[in-house]
Formats: C-alpha cells, sequence, structure tokens
C-alpha cells in the first residue's frame, strides 16, 4: 500500500525565483528540499523588484513546477504610489508595523482561506512574520516560521546610521512594532527557523517562550566552485536596493577606496548586481568604482577578481555572498556585521577588520601575498563543503519538518529550546539555477 505524502502549504512574502536575492536563494532550496518529502502548495506574493515582469513570473512558475504547485498574487501598494504613502500613515497612526500593510491583500487573504478550507494540510511553512497576520486563519495546523533576519535588530542598527532625525526617530518606531509582532507570534507557532545561533538568540530574548531551531544558510558547492582563474582587484557581491549593500557602497567608496588608492592606484572595483544607469554612472566617473548592474550569472565577475569585500555595517542573518566566495575559494575581507552569524575565524578563513583604514590594509595585503589568497580560499572551500553545502542540508530539515506534520497547532506557550545543529546528512537533486545574491 502506497502512503499519501503529506501536505505542505508554503506562504512567502517574495516568489524566489529567479534565486538571485538572500532570501529568494534560501527559500528556493528550502522548498526544493522539502518538496522531497511533501507535496508542495505554494502560494507567494510577487517579487518587490522584478527582472522581466509577467514574463519571469511564468517562467517562475514552470520553473518552481517541478517541486510544487505555485500562485503569485501582486503586492497592492507596489502599483500606487498613493498606496505607499497611505501605508506609512496607516502605520503611525494606528501603531501596527508597516509591514502588515504592506502585505494586506484581500486577493491573498481570500486565497488562503480557499485553500484551507480544501485541502487538508498536515504543516505550514511561512517564510516570514511579514504575513503574520494570515495565521488567524489558521487553526489546528502546526506552523514554522522562517527569520531570515531579526528584523528589530536591523532597524535599530539602520537608524544609527542615519543622519535625517525624523527617518531615525521612525525606523527606530518600526523596530519597536516589529518586536511587538515578534513577542506575539514567536510563541504562538510550531517552530521559528533562524539562520544563525546569534539570531536564534536574539529571537529568544525577544520572545523567551518562542521554541526556536538554527538552520544554517547554504550554498551550491557545485555551481560555485573554484577554478585556476586569479583575477584581479575586488569585488562585492549585491544590487543597491537594500539599505545595508548601498550604505556598504558608500562606505567603501568614501571610507576605505582612498586607504587603498594610496597603495594600489587604479584598484579595480567591481560592484556586482542590480543598479540603475546613474548609479552606474556616478559611482564610475568619481570614484572609479564598475557597478555591473543585474547580470544573469554572477561567477564570471567573481572569478574576475582576486578578493572580495563585505563592507556591510547595518544587517542581520548571514551573508549568501561570503558563502559563494568561499564555495568559490575566493578569499574575502569583511567587517564583523558583514560576516556575523558564520563560522567566519579571523586570519584562518577570513580577514575581519571594522576600521577603514585597516579594512584597507587587509585588502592590499590579500592583492599582494599570493600565498594568503590561497590559504584563506582553501580554508573557505573546505569550511562550505564541512558546513554550509546545500547537499549537506536536507535530511535533517525533512526529518524536523515531517516530525511537526504530526502534532499540534498554533501553540499557547512551550518551554524554550534553541537548538543548532550539526552539519546535515546528504540529500539533493535538483533544477540548477546559478543566479546567485544580487
Amino acid at each position: 500500500m502506497i502512503m499519501a505524502r503529506p501536505q505542505l502549504l508554503f506562504l512567502c512574502q517574495t516568489f524566489p525565483y529567479p534565486p538571485d536575492g538572500g532570501a529568494q536563494i534560501r527559500t528556493y532550496h528550502v522548498l526544493r528540499l522539502l518538496a522531497r518529502a511533501f507535496d508542495v502548495t505554494a502560494l507567494c506574493f510577487e517579487r518587490t523588484r522584478t527582472c522581466g515582469g509577467a514574463s519571469s513570473v511564468a517562467a517562475g512558475r514552470n520553473a518552481l513546477g517541478r517541486f510544487a504547485e505555485v500562485e503569485v498574487l501582486p503586492i497592492p501598494q507596489l502599483h500606487s504610489r498613493f498606496r505607499y504613502a497611505w501605508d506609512h500613515v496607516r502605520s503611525v497612526a494606528s501603531g501596527h508595523v508597516y509591514t502588515k500593510y504592506l502585505y494586506e491583500s484581500p486577493e491573498f487573504r481570500r486565497r488562503l482561506i480557499t485553500l484551507l478550507e480544501a485541502r487538508p494540510f498536515d504543516l505550514i511553512h511561512l517564510d516570514s512574520l511579514d504575513l503574520a497576520e494570515y495565521l488567524t486563519h489558521v487553526v489546528g495546523i502546526p506552523v514554522v516560521c522562517v527569520h531570515h533576519d531579526v528584523e528589530p535588530m536591523l532597524l535599530r542598527r539602520r537608524a544609527a546610521l542615519e543622519r535625517r532625525r525624523w527617518r531615525r526617530a521612525y525606523i527606530r518606531h518600526q523596530a519597536g512594532l516589529r518586536e511587538r509582532v515578534e513577542r506575539t507570534w514567536c510563541p504562538r507557532v510550531a517552530l521559528n527557523v533562524a539562520v544563525s545561533p546569534k539570531d536564534g538568540a536574539l529571537l529568544k530574548h525577544i520572545a523567551p517562550e518562542a521554541t526556536v531551531d538554527v538552520v544554517p544558510n547554504g550554498v551550491d558547492i557545485d555551481e560555485f566552485h573554484p577554478d585556476d582563474e586569479t583575477g584581479d582587484g575586488v569585488a562585492f557581491v549585491g544590487g543597491t536596493t537594500p539599505f545595508p549593500n548601498v550604505d556598504a557602497l558608500s562606505y567603501f567608496c568614501q571610507e576605505i577606496l582612498p586607504h587603498i588608492a594610496r597603495r594600489r592606484p587604479g584598484l579595480r572595483a567591481t560592484w556586482i548586481g542590480r543598479a540603475s544607469a546613474q548609479e552606474q554612472q556616478h559611482y564610475r566617473e568619481r570614484y572609479g568604482v564598475a557597478l555591473t548592474g543585474y547580470v544573469e550569472d554572477v561567477r564570471p565577475s567573481m572569478r574576475a577578481a582576486a578578493c572580495h569585500i563585505v563592507p556591510i555595517r547595518v544587517g542581520g542573518g548571514t551573508r549568501l555572498k561570503i558563502l559563494n566566495a568561499w564555495a568559490m575559494g575566493k578569499p574575502v575581507v569583511s567587517t564583523s556585521v558583514g560576516c556575523e552569524g558564520l563560522a567566519a575565524i579571523d586570519g584562518k578563513n577570513i580577514l575581519i577588520r571594522d576600521d577603514p583604514r585597516d579594512f584597507a590594509h587587509a585588502v592590499a595585503a590579500v592583492l599582494d601575498d599570493e600565498s594568503l589568497r590561497r590559504r584563506l580560499g582553501a580554508a573557505g572551500r573546505a569550511l562550505v563543503e564541512q558546513r554550509y553545502s546545500w547537499d549537506v542540508i536536507g535530511a535533517d530539515l525533512i526529518e524536523t519538518y515531517q516530525t511537526l506534520a504530526g502534532g499540534g497547532g498554533l501553540r499557547r506557550s512551550r518551554p524554550v529550546r534553541l537548538m543548532s545543529r550539526a552539519p546535515w546528512s546528504a540529500v539533493s537533486e535538483a533544477l540548477r539555477q546559478p543566479r546567485g545574491e544580487q
């Protein structure tokens, strides 16, 4: 007798195709792995940024159709400037976090209710607490909620760098509202998934009664692999839209690059990822930094660099850009914020510098010393093979979800459980999409 596979409802705040950004890459691979053990129905909002509009959504449905039955619904405010401004006003007036209104969609709500009534789901995967309001419709089904970062911490870090007083105050206000959402909902779901032990501890501090598991980000070590190309200059992978990336670009150009230029004039510096034509022109003419704009495959540009840099001062979670560089055997120089949450050891698999002058000197040292480049690159590659390969991430993930699928639904409380697991055993199959983080 063939046993029916359990049913998983996968709720996602951003369509995970193409897998070319941090959240999209992780979500894509998690969905792919879970589809090995579950029949998956995915209900997603559209991307806040898309590469090809409707055609890319259609391509994404076809690609993800190998793993799930996929529906993609619009984010109402993306198509209305009035709605965008009104949502911020409503957030301030009501005391509710802004994302409550960003993802407020009667169409999404109706479709969710229809699915819950029509199908006997055994488990729900919620890819972000941005969709917490929709959990009010879930009764008797266990929920796993993913936290790609700890949003209150990220917002407070951003506020600390904001020069305009009113924006600083607003961002801090949003951080407090988001923390209230996490304090309310994290204890009520069956499992909260953080991407690093630090993020897990922060969630535990905010919501002591929550159950938290640490599931690291991963990298496809077959798609991102070392080769014989040494490269020259430095590179950063990430578009200019996310605030942490554009802040890192400004910080590098204004504070770090002048120190490097004194030792290595004419250094080739490349920013790989989305950027407008105006941004590309500005940074090329003022700083001599090349912004590529969106590229289908980041790997050729990554190979062309001798050193990868992560001068990030704001953010949370863990950096897929570092995992990808490590997987390619590339040396990395990062701030402590840029590499937090990873098993990064200064001098062994990475150089960590927070002072701009020290950061510049570390970059110059890597560029000048071939043996240092090789040593850091080899150590990074060995680390991702041992701990961060998606090939290492499957069996335990599937086992956890299968166990929860046989349990209860939303809870009022449960004892704290913070787990940081050893590397997972091999489970891999797959549709390869070597886009890289942008």
